[in-house]
């Protein structure tokens, strides 16, 4: 199960490249169900969502690039590429009312740059354990709108627009 929240951003932190980063590429051969092809770094994927914005099915299925390759010449619209940074967020903040998480608790921020056509949008995704800590999130400052239910901010829906 995939449980996470999109957001488009006000700024890009200063130190962007001191983070861990992944070259991503992805097609979608399919939007309903969402089957999706990517190769992120030397890794191929082949992934099966299920509906919903917040919170869906996912399965993740390991190709090799023989099969990347062949399932990439039939995938439907662009082909998005884009630069993911892997961003610690220690302590985030909740709601009043959600429980404290414990000391330790750590989320990571997902910072998609994308690539031509897409450019120069940048959004940041976080995953969470639970639907009630997603919809308790307090966003960072540096966070600006709450797209998650936005369905032209899906990738999916991005990669079949001209």
């Amino acid at each position: 199960m995939e449980i996470e929240r999109k957001f488009t951003i006000k700024q890009l932190p200063a130190n962007l490249e001191e983070y861990p980063s992944h070259h991503i590429e992805q097609a979608y051969i399919c939007t309903a169900p969402v089957l999706r092809v990517r190769r992120e770094d030397d890794d191929y994927i082949l992934t099966y969502k299920g509906s919903g914005m917040l919170e869906r099915e996912e399965h993740n299925f390991a190709l090799n690039k023989e099969a990347y390759q062949h399932l990439l010449a039939k995938a439907d619209g662009n082909i998005i590429s884009k630069k993911r940074y892997l961003i610690p967020l220690a302590n985030p903040m909740f709601q009043k009312g959600f429980p404290a998480p414990p000391a330790d608790y750590q989320l990571t921020i997902e910072l998609d740059v994308f690539s031509p056509p897409f450019a120069p949008l940048v959004m940041a995704e976080v995953e969470f354990g639970s639907r009630e800590a997603a919809e308790a999130f307090i966003p960072p400052a540096w966070f600006d709108e709450d797209v998650t239910f936005r369905q032209e901010y899906h990738n999916s829906y991005m990669a079949l627009q001209s």
